[in-house]
């Protein structure tokens, strides 16, 4: 039993890297469309009213330009530091958007 369980987690442990890092560029774009189709989700649907929507965008916006600002800073890339930041930015918006399109208000 010991042997069964050092073996998953040693293999877990192999393959979970590998994973990470490869398009992290990509992750982020896509991240980042899929939540603008949320929003934009909402407001055809009238989930989210028009201050909820400008709320929401300008936050998407702010964590772009931080992003850009990041990579210019170190020749294209992002480091694991802000790429961590910049998912928890992401996930905090995320979170908002849930909240804002299961809330009470709707556009009238």
């Amino acid at each position: 039993m010991k042997r069964f369980l050092f073996a998953t987690v040693l293999s877990a442990s192999l393959l979970i890297p590998a994973g990470f890092g490869a398009d992290d560029p990509a992750k982020i774009h896509n991240r980042k469309e899929r939540q603008q189709g949320r929003i934009a989700q909402g407001v055809a649907s009238g989930q989210l009213t028009p201050g909820e929507t400008t709320r929401l965008e300008k936050r998407e916006s702010n964590i772009n330009k931080e992003v850009r600002r990041d990579r210019v800073a170190n020749g294209g890339n992002l480091t694991n530091k802000e790429k961590a930041q910049v998912n928890r930015q992401q996930n905090r918006v995320s979170r908002s958007i849930y909240r804002d399109k299961h809330n009470a208000k709707t556009q009238q």
